[in-house]
């Protein structure tokens, strides 16, 4: 809560007269600060369209991600309206591919792939495979890094000299060789990427909540709370785990992104969603194989992947700055 006061001067009397405003809550605040940062509000908007889009952008047309067209392969964008610009208008080379195709009622807006399935289909179903990877990978993550860091923090003594040094013994082994073998011991698909992205990106959430937790649970009210002989799990979730919820928040918002480049990374080099499926790393790894002959199936996906990722990092920095303290009180 902060309260606005504010003095004026009444009359020639030289009497002030204080006026207080009504505070505002620290949500709202919150709030304000975010909508001032003007790229987090613009990488909000886009996230939103993307999400929107991996929603229902599969459902925009009779086409689905996995249905193929021989007779339809490699077809060049075309848009309704934008094609009478000159542009999107499914002209490749000079030559309008549609009419080679026999098939100038049909409209792509993406363009097809090798197999002549439709490319936006296929990278809206990409952007939900990698939203979901993204968000539950983050979920997985502030469970068991808020629950470790809690425990290793509260406890301290030799039960956090022994949850460290496991912590450091998971560290040890880079993080892409521990999910690039999971993924190959597993089963390929979505669930075995989620899991073996979770075992090794809890670590800098435990870190951030231990650290925190060492410093709160030596302040009086947490002390009285031990002395009383509250339960630990009350004193954990319920007095400390509030404390640091803006900085989890902002921990779990910046992992997003993260999650989201290694499962494309694993795509792109093949340990991802297998095929049919897609995800923006699947789809511009199959750009990527065909780029000279048909650079717009490697540009479209690349570009919106960079949106996004640009996106999610003004969001996460427009969080923090909101959330911080210190930035308030500026």
């Amino acid at each position: 809560m902060v309260d606005h006061t504010r003095y004026s001067f009444a009359g020639n009397n030289g009497i002030y007269k204080e006026d207080s405003f009504s505070s505002i809550p620290s949500w709202k605040e919150t709030l304000i600060i975010f909508c001032k940062n003007k790229g987090a509000v613009i990488g909000l908007f886009f996230v939103l369209i993307l999400v929107i889009l991996a929603i229902w952008g599969p459902t925009m047309n009779e086409y689905t991600y996995d249905y193929m067209q021989v007779d339809r392969q490699n077809l060049p964008p075309r848009i309704p309206g934008l094609e009478k610009l000159g542009i999107f208008d499914g002209t490749m080379n000079g030559v309008n591919m549609y009419e080679v195709k026999g098939c100038t009622e049909e409209y792509y807006w993406f363009g097809t792939d090798t197999l002549g399935r439709d490319l936006f289909t296929r990278f809206c179903q990409g952007t939900r495979i990698s939203l979901i990877v993204a968000v539950v990978s983050a979920f997985l993550d502030l469970i068991i890094g808020v629950t470790y860091g809690l425990i290793s923090g509260y406890y301290g003594g030799k039960v956090d000299f022994v949850m460290q040094r496991i912590i450091e013994i998971i560290n040890g082994i880079p993080s892409l060789v521990v999910v690039s073998l999971l993924v190959v011991i597993m089963k390929p698909g979505l669930a075995s990427i989620i899991v073996a992205m979770a075992i090794s990106g809890w670590i800098g959430m435990s870190r951030l909540v231990r650290a925190n937790t060492l410093r709160l649970k030596e302040s009086e009210h947490i002390m009285a709370s031990m002395t009383l002989g509250t339960k630990t799990a009350v004193i954990l979730f319920r007095e400390i785990f509030p404390n640091l919820l803006s900085s989890v928040i902002v921990m779990a918002m910046m992992s997003v992104p993260g999650a989201i480049f290694m499962e494309s990374f694993l795509s792109f080099v093949g340990l991802g969603i297998p095929a049919p499926q897609a995800s923006l790393g699947s789809l511009i790894s199959d750009g990527y194989n065909h780029m000279l002959m048909y650079p717009y199936q490697l540009a479209i996906p690349a570009v919106f992947f960079g949106i996004l990722m640009i996106s999610l990092n003004l969001v996460g920095d427009g969080l923090r700055d909101a959330l911080d303290p210190k930035q308030k009180q500026a």
